[in-house]
């Protein structure tokens, strides 16, 4: 299979610009170099969740549309009719269905997602041409791969559905002529090496800071195992005639692994763990951890940031360089971001409170309707911007609505800094999955309930909420080129960026919209939960 030239990478304009008369001569490469000079202002890779380590769901990409058709899906072919689209460079399907995200860099694109087993397919940034799929781990909940990977080089990190980190070759092997397999270089066993347990799904994804590897282990309580049974006696389950919640013992739910780690840390070229953290979350652990890693540098000083099951936001020490034998990671400073009242609960035990929160049984203290005021998880990624750390608490989409809480934290701090380092919090949304998005001095976050909030930064001020009417909403906004982009169940909507409301445009692509989108040189990549990924560009 024919390889791009190398001119596609990063600062192609300039290459090209100083070659051009010897370029145009080929057909080919004159295309090329039309081509490579006419990409947007700002254009870039996006080669992992949320761009950069900041995690800051926005980019500086230029020249994006506001709106687009899909156009006609051929399911049979997997594609669509590009006469029947607009705005829509190509599109394809992948897979069943997807919660991860794209990621795009040297000229590929990649989505996880599930085809009764775990699924990552790696396709032509222009053509959307399948180049290899990589098909494996355990059948079971319909999920699959949910991380987004994390591109570096010519190497892919992921840690799938069955919590096994693996390294792939983002060239994949030879599988006869014209054709490509994935090639896997690595693997770590994280749940047979500590015995975690994931609540519902593994979805964090990983961090490379210089030779080194952070990963999520996700380490949570399985409510779907015989515990939940012996911690329930219930008249009926959910999505029936409500039965009264009875709880047996709260002891009864505890992690399976309380002494496992949170984070841990690998030599990225041989997958050998160096690292682990120390932090007794599973001690205050509401149900899961599903956050992702960042990383941010606060004056001279590298920081690792974490958004812990417990509803603390941690900051980690990252090392200098990979340890001959396994060390503990240091903690610099955690920070509550569950306002203390979220933290009354009477004479009744955290966690059977947490569990009255849940709004679909009987006997519930939650009545759907954003007012529950109870502890939440942080589940989006915490973002790092202008030596402040922005977590949001929340909770799994099927609880319902709550009070939520976004912290800003200033990063500067070192301990306990719960009381000393918040900045300022904003209390006007509901629980949110999703991780912010800043740009220009304002913060972008859409909750649970369909809402989108818009907040200055610098002082939490909320200039307005737009009410989309969507409920659980799963993925992040992201902002580019002036808008912000908001998947929901019910298509992505389009806002202008900016203190005053402005829905610009709302997006059906047949299917609810779970993952987050990404941008890369010139092009909006999105996908449904249908497992269908379209790129987008004018």
């Amino acid at each position: 299979m024919p390889e791009y030239p190398k001119i596609l990478g990063p600062g192609a304009g300039l290459i090209v610009a100083s070659n051009l008369p010897q370029i145009v001569r080929c057909r080919h490469w004159g295309i090329l170099a039309v081509l490579l000079l006419c990409r947007p202002a700002g254009a870039a890779d996006w080669p992992q969740w949320g761009g950069t380590d900041s995690k800051n769901m926005a980019a500086g990409e230029k020249g994006l549309p506001e709106s687009f058709v899909p156009g006609k899906k051929d399911s049979q072919a997997g594609t669509i009719d590009v006469e029947t689209a607009t705005n829509v460079r190509w599109a394809r399907k992948v897979c069943q269905s997807t919660y991860s995200s794209p990621v795009v860099a040297g000229g590929k694109v990649f989505l996880c997602g599930n085809e009764d087993v775990g699924v990552i397919a790696c396709m032509d940034e222009q053509t959307g041409k399948l180049l290899w799929l990589w098909k494996g781990g355990s059948k079971g909940h319909n999920f699959g791969i949910c991380s987004t990977p994390v591109v570096d080089g010519d190497r892919l990190y992921i840690v799938n559905q069955d919590s096994v980190a693996m390294c792939l070759d983002v060239n994949g092997e030879p599988d006869g002529p014209d054709r490509r397999k994935p090639r896997v270089l690595w693997t770590f066993d994280i749940r047979k090496e500590f015995k975690t347990e994931p609540a519902d799904v593994f979805c964090g994804s990983c961090l490379v800071d210089g030779d080194l590897l952070y990963a999520p282990t996700s380490n949570g309580i399985d409510p779907l195992g015989e515990r939940r049974h012996k911690m329930f006696l219930y008249g009926n389950r959910p999505g029936s005639k409500k039965g009264r919640i009875i709880i047996e013992d709260p002891e009864v739910y505890r992690v399976t692994s309380p002494d496992a780690p949170n984070v841990v840390v690998f030599d990225k070229k041989t997958g050998r763990l160096v690292a682990t953290d120390e932090m007794p979350i599973a001690k205050n652990l509401l149900k899961g951890q599903w956050s992702s890693i960042g990383a941010g540098t606060v004056g001279d000083r590298r920081l690792i940031f974490y958004g812990g099951g417990d509803g603390r936001c941690y900051a980690f020490a990252p090392l200098a360089a990979v340890p001959r034998e396994p060390v503990k990671l240091k903690t610099v400073w955690s920070c509550d971001c569950n306002p203390p009242e979220y933290k009354v609960f009477g004479d009744v035990p955290m966690i059977v409170h947490y569990y009255l929160g849940d709004s679909r049984w009987g006997g519930t203290l939650n009545n759907n309707d954003g007012k529950f005021k109870g502890m939440g998880e942080i589940i989006g990624t915490p973002v790092f911007y202008k030596n402040r750390v922005y977590a949001a608490i929340g909770r799994d989409t099927a609880m319902g609505r709550g009070r939520g809480a976004l912290q800003c934290i200033d990063a500067t701090k070192t301990g306990d800094i719960t009381g000393a380092g918040k900045i300022w919090t904003y209390q006007g949304l509901d629980w949110t999955c999703s991780t912010v998005s800043i740009a220009d001095g304002l913060l972008y976050v859409a909750d649970v309930a369909g809402r989108l909030h818009c907040v200055d930064a610098e002082t939490g001020q909320c200039y307005w909420v737009h009410d989309t009417k969507n409920r659980a909403v799963l993925a992040s906004t992201f902002v580019a080129d002036g808008k912000i982009y908001m998947p929901t169940p019910k298509g992505l909507y389009v806002f202008a960026t900016g203190k005053e409301e402005k829905l610009l445009h709302r997006i059906s692509l047949g299917a609810p919209l779970h993952s987050t989108p990404a941008v890369a040189n010139g092009a909006l990549y999105i996908a449904s939960r249908q497992g269908w990924i379209w790129a987008v560009a004018n």
